[in-house]
């Protein structure tokens, strides 16, 4: 809202000043910005690529519900954002935990809200996740796609910042007991993607997710009934209904390490199968280093 202007008299004539504005002016902006927005989702006035992903309602209505998970319930710190690039493509790869993937969209509004660039973190996804009516049409809308090398490469051709969770659900729908002990990484797709398009790998570290739901069982005839690759037992839930679905508060991490650089090998380098298995092994070790040292920096789950 334009600040309002005051004219005084003066002995040696009107001088003019400027007046705060009026209090409340905040949240008429607020209004307002809610009412343009609501007026071209109505009117169609908005873009999506050819993904699915709706940069507009991403940042008028996806971010906006999770910064109060980021800030204040997990009260999620950030370090090494400089080691992510400010343009072009990249490949984050992180380690993948909490029973549900509360990690992966964390570390979306950390890149966007603590990255001097305000980068988009356009996820891969597994096939399950879109099969679900809203959950997919939903992740689509927030940049996330397909687990496949060929969306990956177009993303990160195009100067996407692209994420990956290797350990899949695996990683997610490990026991408590197996906390921050990285699961097998797959094949190693994701490096063949960064290979072929010559994409810089940067290392990230989460530290809290495995807290929020801690999994200390797994009811799988249940879940193979339901199509799910498992079917979580905390100390919440299903005691508790759906209040158990509230995750604990526990303190966040994530930890960007230095890229590894891929550039210099070459595409054809994605056909090699050992080097590829190397850079895979180096990526998931670095990653497990990180999660030590985090671990240390953490007085307590909570705090």
């Amino acid at each position: 809202m334009p600040e309002a202007r005051v004219i005084r008299l003066h002995p040696d004539g009107p001088e003019e000043t400027a007046e705060a504005p009026a209090a409340g002016s905040g949240w008429e902006e607020q209004l307002a910005g809610g009412l343009e927005f609501l007026r071209r989702r109505l009117t169609g006035e908005y873009e999506t690529d050819e993904f699915g992903f709706d940069p507009d309602l991403a940042d008028h209505l996806l971010l906006p519900v999770l910064r109060p998970l980021f800030q204040k319930w997990f009260r999620v710190e950030t370090q090494g954002m400089e080691h992510v690039p400010g343009t072009g493509g990249a490949l984050v790869v992180a380690n993948h935990s909490g029973t549900i993937p509360l990690d992966a969209l964390m570390t979306t509004v950390a890149l966007h809200d603590d990255h001097p660039a305000q980068r988009r973190f356009r996820l891969l996804g597994a096939d399950l996740v879109f099969q679900f009516p809203f959950i997919g049409s939903m992740s689509r809308k927030f940049g996330a796609t397909l687990a496949c090398n060929e969306d990956a490469e177009r993303l990160l051709t195009d100067g996407e910042l692209v994420g990956v969770f290797p350990e899949g659900f695996k990683g997610i729908g490990k026991s408590f007991s197996e906390r921050y002990t990285l699961q097998r990484f797959g094949r190693g797709g994701f490096v063949t993607a960064a290979l072929r398009t010559g994409a810089p790998i940067v290392p990230c570290a989460i530290v809290g997710a495995e807290e929020i739901y801690p999994m200390i069982g797994n009811a799988k005839t249940a879940a193979r009934i339901l199509g799910l690759p498992y079917l979580p037992v905390t100390p919440t839930f299903p005691l508790l209904g759906p209040l158990g679905l509230v995750p604990l508060p526990s303190k966040w991490f994530i930890a960007f390490g230095e890229p590894i650089e891929t550039a210099s090998y070459g595409p054809a380098a994605a056909d090699d199968p050992m080097l590829v298995f190397n850079l895979t092994d180096q990526v998931r070790e670095t990653i497990q280093q990180s999660l030590y040292q985090l671990l240390l920096q953490r007085r307590s789950v909570f705090s």
